[in-house]
């Protein structure tokens, strides 16, 4: 990389407008040298954002990369590279610098009103399969504060019989979801709309599913600065204590607010949580009358979502 008032010795001025990397210099070792540059500075995963990099301002696959690894990076792509590197090593995360993440084996294009997609975000998506391991059910979802549309989307890939609805108050993210929905061919079958949790949604769903803002006012400060500077606030900030959006949520569904409950008799509430919020949030849902609550652990083996069933009837309950 060029550092400020010159180049480095060796370094022409070519190799400096491309931000200090020689375009004559083949593939293989340009990531190598990107690889060296990302860890020099203690980035964690250094190598793998490297690749990512690369990849992305080349425009091929992994394989390709392989097999014409000798060849030149020339001047676009050291140009290129050279300007996603600098981004990286000011701290902008990866999927941040690409524009896009892949998440359920699917590509989602990303903005800044919505949040990365996450692995531990995927169990979710398992703990929701579970409920109907039958694929050709005509389910109604719902996402509540659908973002990127990750969780939404994934579903209605597997249950091609289903249609989902995704809320949101960003009219950005709204925009992000559904072009995801369309790149991934759920457009027909997913509706967007704006608005603030459960408002106004009509009938009940067979599946609602969340993934709130859950970290406790008091940390977002202490997060890295990766998350802080490049993440939504609104899709981080869960209040003093990270449960408000839960309680709220809760309510609403449980159609404690109007005696209408947004969940169809056999239906199951879905979040996500933090890692130490399982126990909180399966107190909120026995207190709202949910009957039935269960946990599912990520791969790191953190309680990672939480899902509560069983809704009793209400006074004004119409379910079908």
């Amino acid at each position: 990389m060029s550092e400020p008032g010159g180049t480095r010795p060796g370094v022409t001025e070519d190799d400096a407008a491309s931000g200090g990397i020689d375009p004559r210099q083949s593939r293989s070792q340009t990531l190598r040298h990107a690889v060296a540059a990302l860890s020099q500075v203690g980035i964690d995963g250094g190598a793998s954002d490297a690749r990512f990099l690369l990849l992305h301002v080349l425009g091929i696959t992994p394989t390709e990369l392989t097999l014409s690894g000798a060849e030149p990076i020339g001047e676009q792509g050291a140009l290129r590279l050279g300007e996603a590197m600098q981004r990286r090593l000011a701290g902008e995360p990866v999927a941040r610098i690409l524009g896009e993440w892949e998440f359920w084996g699917l590509p989602f294009i990303l903005n800044a009103a919505t949040l990365v997609p996450r692995p531990d975000t995927e169990t979710v998506v398992d703990a929701a399969l579970a409920l109907h391991p039958t694929r050709d059910r005509p389910l109604r979802l719902l996402d509540l504060g659908t973002g990127s549309g990750c969780i939404l989307v994934s579903l209605l890939s597997e249950w091609k019989q289903a249609f989902g609805v995704g809320l949101d108050r960003s009219h950005e993210a709204l925009a992000c979801a559904r072009t995801n929905a369309r790149v991934n061919g759920v457009g027909r079958r997913a509706a967007f709309v704006a608005g603030d949790w459960c408002s106004a949604l009509g009938k009940p769903f067979d599946v609602v599913l969340s993934n709130p803002p859950y970290i406790a006012s008091a940390i977002i400060s202490t997060l890295s600065r990766e998350v802080r500077c490049h993440d939504p606030l609104g899709a981080l900030d869960g209040g003093e204590d990270g449960l408000g959006a839960y309680r709220r949520i809760v309510r609403e569904v449980s159609g404690a607010t109007d005696g209408r409950p947004l969940l169809t008799p056999d239906g199951a509430l879905v979040f996500e949580v933090g890692h130490d919020q399982a126990k909180d949030v399966l107190r909120i849902g026995r207190e709202a009358g949910f009957a039935r609550g269960a946990v599912r652990h990520d791969l790191a083996g953190h309680a990672r979502v939480v899902t509560l069933s069983g809704l009793p009837p209400t006074a004004n309950d119409d379910r079908r």
